[in-house]
């Protein structure tokens, strides 16, 4: 970019050099021995004092990143052989307790081990209402404590909290190109050689047909200096730094630009439903055992049930142990536990194989299923998930399970096909448990008694349509499809694995900050746009102006001072037109 600028300053300083010098030959020639010092003076303040004003504006789209920084504590109260000890934040270690009061910052992440409070977590994951923290629950580190006292012990410092990998994923998002930006760039490769010929056609041009040395010096020099491209340069690199910071504050991680380009292109949202549209925490709701085989006791059978799921990682595993431990019953040794994903579990308890699994598992394993249908379609038409337990080959009972939805997830269903997205709903279930679920949240199009060696095939097979596909997910099993969608979009309160997978990242889990994902999406390319518009037209309209083009009309001549000052401005216009995005607010979608 500064190939132009040097070729245009150093034609007039150079050719200063020579009237300055041999101001007689210039006389002999009938020429008028002019010089362009101030010309080329000028061109240099300006182009300065517009790359001062540039770096200005431009320091001020790191503010998320410094925001960010600024709300980590710079001290911890350790709790030490019983005495409180403050030092400093970087020498807390992983295993400390901490403790901390009221109004005071939450020095870095960890585990609750003693008091209840509640938690202002809205610097990092967006959400305003403070979250409720007891024994058992983690925190994260530079959120603000509200209203009691609690100890937490250190599980994450330095690099590895939240907040410094939030920082990180920012960093690498403001640095990367979008694929516009690319485009620009190849625009910028072909740009400058055709403009230096534009300017060396100018010159033989007026120097042949005028005659007049500094005519043709004038044009020169102007076309050189005004269609410097450094707007074109700023246009999307600048969009993208406010642009993702800005979503930093909404609780939003942007990896990339080309996701946060992506992102506004979306016509399909593929959503999960355990974990994204449900909260999550199953429960299990119903219990019912069949009459006259040999383990119909209730608590029997619930034992064999909860001490095989014990071994599973599961949610739905972790609801049976945990009505289990409800009933107060008390849970045996297993031996040759397997899990089959998507399926089921099985194990040896005190000689007996039990087995625990979906109804599609049971068949598949030659067990009869026919036993208590009215309560199995009952529980599926309720929106539950219903798990069948069976033992040495006999059907013995079944559970239903179900899964409260989010608060959100309905109304950021509507908003997002207001916004004319196609909503899709994925899960394990059967159809008739995913269509309840789906009907509660307003979803048509359920794909369901997908397992999860499945799910990247069926986001493959969406593709294929023809349409731009984003997943939303969070568990381990989402993580193929999160890679293969267009867009992975996975749920910060998940596993590491699916975040490590996706494109963005909803830190509050709220699925309303996909609705604004997309509107950040949409309005930073918009932003992107305009930019290109004003750093195109001052080209566009400033060459032919610059090459003199209305002299030999109006006998009017582009001062290379002028086209300094154009160029200047041109680049401030496109900066300060990047930083409106700092106002962008998620709007209500509002619509039929």
């Amino acid at each position: 970019m500064d190939t132009l600028v040097a070729l245009g300053t150093s034609t007039a300083y150079i050719y200063s050099l020579f009237p300055t010098i041999f101001p007689d030959w210039f006389t002999a020639q009938n020429l008028r021995p002019d010089v362009y010092y101030e010309a080329a003076a000028v061109i240099i303040t300006l182009i300065l004092l517009g790359r001062l004003l540039e770096n200005r504006a431009k320091s001020q789209t790191g503010e998320a990143i410094r925001k960010l920084i600024g709300l980590q504590a710079k001290t911890a109260r350790l709790i030490r052989k019983n005495q409180e000890v403050d030092v400093p934040i970087e020498e807390v270690e992983i295993g400390d307790v901490i403790l901390v009061r009221p109004g005071e910052k939450i020095p870095v992440d960890g585990e609750v081990i003693e008091g209840t409070s509640t938690i202002d977590e809205s610097m990092v994951t967006g959400e305003s209402v403070p979250v409720k923290k007891q024994p058992g629950d983690e925190v994260i580190g530079a959120t603000i404590n509200k209203t009691g006292s609690f100890k937490f012990q250190a599980t994450r410092v330095g690099k590895d909290t939240v907040l410094a990998q939030i920082v990180q994923l920012v960093q690498q998002a403001q640095g990367s190109k979008a694929p516009i930006q690319r485009l620009a760039d190849q625009v910028t490769g072909w740009f400058v050689p055709a403009v230096i010929a534009i300017a060396l056609l100018a010159f033989i041009i007026w120097f042949n047909v005028m005659g007049n040395l500094t005519l043709a010096l004038i044009t020169t020099v102007g076309v050189l200096i005004i269609a410097c491209p450094c707007a074109l340069g700023l246009a999307t690199p600048t969009s993208v730094m406010v642009g993702t910071g800005k979503g930093a504050e909404n609780g939003i991680l942007i990896k990339g630009a080309e996701s946060l380009e992506l992102a506004h292109k979306i016509q399909t949202i593929v959503l999960d439903k355990t974990g994204t549209i449900t909260q999550g925490k199953p429960t299990v709701t119903d219990f019912v055992t069949v009459k006259g085989t040999a383990n119909r006791n209730e608590i029997k059978l619930l034992q064999l049930a909860a001490s095989v799921e014990r071994n599973s990682e599961h949610p739905l595993a972790e609801a049976v142990v945990r009505y289990a431990q409800s009933q107060q019953v008390e849970l045996v040794e297993v031996r040759d536990f397997e899990a089959i994903a998507g399926s089921g579990v099985q194990a040896l308890v005190s000689k007996q194989r039990v087995y625990i699994g979906t109804q599609g598992w049971m068949e598949e394993l030659s067990i009869n299923t026919e036993a208590l249908p009215k309560d199995k379609e009952r529980l599926e038409y309720l929106g539950k998930t219903v798990i069948w337990i069976a033992v040495d080959g006999e059907i013995e009972g079944l559970m239903g399970i179900s899964d409260a939805l989010k608060p959100n997830s309905a109304q950021a269903v509507k908003a997002l096909q207001r916004m004319g997205l196609e909503v899709v709903m994925l899960t394990g279930d059967n159809r008739r448990t995913g269509e309840a679920i789906a009907r509660e949240v307003g979803i048509n199009r359920v794909l369901a008694e997908v397992r999860p060696d499945q799910k990247a095939a069926t986001v493959e097979r969406l593709q294929s349509e023809g349409k731009i596909v984003a997943m939303v997910g969070d568990g381990i099993n989402d993580a193929p499809a999160l890679a293969q969608a267009d867009v992975g979009i996975a749920i910060g309160t998940g596993t590491d694995v699916a975040i490590a997978a996706s494109d963005i990242t909803l830190i509050s889990g709220d699925l309303l900050g996909i609705v604004t994902a997309i509107q950040l999406s949409r309005a930073t390319m918009n932003n992107i746009r305009q930019n290109l518009f004003f750093a195109f037209i001052y080209n566009v309209a400033g060459i032919p102006i610059a090459a003199g083009i209305l002299f030999p009309i109006f006998g009017w001549l582009l001062n290379p001072i002028i086209a300094g000052a154009a160029m200047a401005f041109s680049s401030v216009s496109v900066v300060t037109n990047a930083l409106r995005l700092r106002n962008f607010q998620p709007k209500a979608v509002i619509g039929g």
